[in-house]
């Protein structure tokens, strides 16, 4: 199997607990972010890049096409696996997805930690749902 065609339904998120390890602590928010997903900041980095050139190109109305994998790689300097490796993070955390050959930025992410949060906070902790936020 190529790395391309690796399943992408989930990933791993490194969570912490302590209050000043909040991501919205941080002076670099999207950053701390990335540094949850990726193991090594260098891919942090890039994945960071990446997206800001899937949102750039969803603005301007030309979204990023996956046909574009050779140039998207050497924009970000990267090898073929390092990137589908990367890629692939990415579309298992639902930050992006590929509908119609293109590239775009996802609401998944955010919707599946509200749905394990309100789970938690009502099931678990047997808490109001309405006093989540």
């Amino acid at each position: 199997m190529k790395v391309k065609d690796a399943p992408r339904t989930s990933t791993s998120i490194v969570i912490r607990s302590e209050t000043y390890a909040r991501i919205t602590q941080s002076k670099n928010p999207f950053l701390e972010l990335m540094r949850r997903l990726f193991r090594k900041e260098e891919v942090a980095l890039k994945a960071m890049e990446f997206i800001n050139i899937v949102e750039e190109r969803q603005k301007s109305k030309e979204p990023l096409r996956v046909d574009e994998w050779e140039e998207t790689m050497k924009t970000l300097n990267m090898g073929r696996s390092s990137f589908y490796s990367m890629r692939n993070k990415l579309l298992g955390a639902g930050l992006i997805s590929i509908k119609k050959g293109e590239y775009r930025l996802s609401g998944l992410f955010s919707k599946d930690l509200v749905d394990m949060a309100m789970w938690w906070w009502s099931a678990v902790l047997k808490n109001d749902p309405d006093t989540l936020i």
